[in-house]
């Protein structure tokens, strides 16, 4: 078996782009955006969120995607190269990467389970008249906290069947541990074959959520009750952007939602032709992604207002954040709707698919930078590239086990908070200072210029110089001062947990300071030789700088990825742009 020697790309650039966008567009997008905006002055939000987006979104997935398609390596290889000294941020986003695909793949799983359960008539949220139900179960929504509705139940009686807390572990529940392993099954056919496999599913995962979109929007719009929950969304109310939380909130959404730090869209363009144009792909991803978290918060709020017409109680009281949405208000919504198992089917289907492109990304960067780096000892192991992915997911199924107990809901809660609230922060930080200021924005322009023949304009210069790391630094301190700890609904994590917590979200931060103090101990010379050496591009490379396709093709190398063992793919001449 012979290794190929040249990194395979995208059989053509849409489906990068694609893939891309299905990455960026998330759970988090239907769930986490339309509450941010209604609690953050309805359509006033839009003014902080389309400003950092403009300001931090957009240049910092530029600079992600350059660094990723120019050193045509994951980003463990590529922040080693771009700055050794920093180089454990690349290791950091692999293993935020591996945790959050952990616990992200919990969420598909429930999402199934309403998938299968929505094929009944009447749906099983619908009424109280189930074995599971309590006493104070109620069909309507009420302002009391002693009663809980059908859909609440279902949630937390029948799916999860949840303890009184993280003290009490419960047993596995077997029914969700089979559509947990139901769903690796299906994420691991459809990226076992790396981009070439993942760029044809993306067509339909990609695509599809937004016909659903549009269908419910369309359908919901047609309810009475609508244009009031449309206007309690978008109806500005000014006075709240004199608050620092929204601009730090509007700014955390940006990041999380682009997956700026999660290295993910560095791995997927580091497989990009080499002079493709990376502006016109961060436009498109950035741009399709705020559309839909937008298009998203009109179809959540259209059934809001339908929900507070039914039940004559005030929308404030129905929004909720995070997968309560999801799971529980939304489905009470088509309860009551005409053919209410056709859009439960279809709501279902649409998160699945959201989930599914996001978790591809997730798993891809964990395989892309293990094979960046341990090729030959990987492939003398497994003997084939797609048995080291399926060992992956394996391992990542097993270590989700804890999320399918009766105290699942829980341990999803904590690795959340601590993984994408804590981790990612810091993550991001000291990518920025190593790309914008380490390695520097005029070496980045150099090598935007030498992939496509034009610098980057003034304004991209300046965000990566000035505007980011000032922005990034200002969110960073003010998520460090205004920390909660974690907790789920009205429970407050015990200090045990919290302690977890930490552990958790210290398994991707450690990363940075022993990448650092590795680099310093392996370069030559005097303390302050390496310290010099260990800000310099290159320094660890064996290679001196040469341009891609001398790097590339002509002897074997083994810090390239191979996406299938058994296929040889022409090698691509370095001016193809595969448009």
């Amino acid at each position: 078996m012979e290794q190929q020697l040249n990194r395979p790309t995208w059989s053509r650039q849409i489906e990068f782009t694609l893939a891309a966008i299905g990455c960026a567009v998330g759970l988090g997008n239907v769930w986490r955006f339309p509450y941010l905006c209604y609690r953050s002055g309805g359509g006033a939000f839009l003014v902080p969120y389309l400003l950092m987006l403009l300001v931090l979104g957009v240049p910092l997935l530029y600079m992600e995607l350059t660094v990723g398609q120019y050193t045509r390596r994951g980003p463990v290889h590529a922040l080693a190269t771009v700055c050794p000294l920093l180089k454990g941020v690349g290791i950091a986003s692999v293993a935020i990467s591996f945790i959050l695909c952990i616990y992200y793949n919990v969420v598909i799983t429930w999402a199934l389970y309403y998938l299968f359960s929505s094929f009944q008539a009447p749906l099983p949220w619908q009424n109280c008249n189930n074995t599971w139900n309590t006493p104070n179960c109620t069909n309507h929504a009420t302002n009391s906290s002693l009663s809980s509705t059908a859909s609440q139940e279902f949630f937390k009686y029948k799916m999860l069947e949840q303890t009184s807390g993280v003290d009490e572990a419960g047993v596995v529940r077997w029914e969700l541990f089979l559509i947990l392993l139901l769903a690796w099954v299906l994420i691991y056919f459809c990226i076992f074959k790396g981009v070439k496999s993942t760029g044809k599913v993306v067509y339909f995962t990609a695509l599809f959520p937004y016909v659903i979109l549009i269908a419910l929007l369309i359908n919901n719009a047609q309810l009475p009750g609508a244009l009031d929950g449309i206007s309690f969304f978008i109806v500005p109310k000014w006075d709240k952007l004199l608050s620092v939380e929204v601009w730090v909130n509007a700014a955390a959404q940006i990041f999380n939602s682009i997956g700026i730090g999660y290295g993910s869209l560095m791995a997927m363009s580091s497989y990009n032709s080499f002079n493709n144009n990376v502006l016109k792909d961060t436009l498109t991803i950035s741009i399709i992604n705020s559309a839909t978290s937008i298009l998203a918060g009109f179809v959540i709020f259209s059934a809001f207002g339908y929900m507070s017409h039914l039940q004559g109680i005030p929308i404030s009281d129905l929004a909720v954040d995070g997968p309560g949405l999801v799971f529980i208000v939304y489905p009470q919504a088509f309860a009551n709707m005409p053919v209410s198992q056709l859009w439960a089917v279809m709501f279902f289907c649409m998160l699945l698919c959201l989930g599914l492109d996001s978790e591809f990304a997730m798993v891809e960067v964990m395989v892309t930078s293990l094979m960046d780096e341990f090729y030959h000892h990987l492939i003398t192991f497994f003997k084939r590239k797609e048995l080291f992915v399926l060992a992956i997911c394996g391992a990542a199924c097993l270590l989700g086990i804890p999320c399918v107990m009766q105290v699942g809901v829980y341990v999803f809660q904590l690795m959340d908070h601590y993984t994408a609230i804590v981790s990612i922060l810091f993550l991001a930080f000291f990518e920025v200072i190593a790309i914008c200021w380490s390695y520097g924005v005029n070496r980045l322009s150099d090598n935007l210029e030498e992939m496509t023949g034009k610098r980057p304009n003034i304004f991209f210069r300046l965000c990566w110089l000035i505007v980011a790391p000032v922005l990034v630094t200002v969110i960073l301190i003010f998520s460090i001062i205004q920390f909660k700890p974690a907790r789920y609904e009205d429970y407050v994590f015990p200090p045990w947990a919290q302690g977890v917590g930490w552990v958790i979200a210290m398994g991707s931060i450690i990363w940075i300071p022993l990448g650092a103090v590795h680099t310093l101990w392996v370069l030559p010379g005097s303390f302050m030789q390496k310290l010099k050496l260990s800000v310099t591009p290159y320094a660890l490379n064996e290679k001196p700088k040469m341009p891609y396709y001398e790097r590339g093709g002509g002897e074997t190398h083994p810090g390239i990825a191979v996406i299938s063992s058994d296929i040889q793919l022409p090698e691509k001449p370095p001016i193809q742009t595969n448009l």
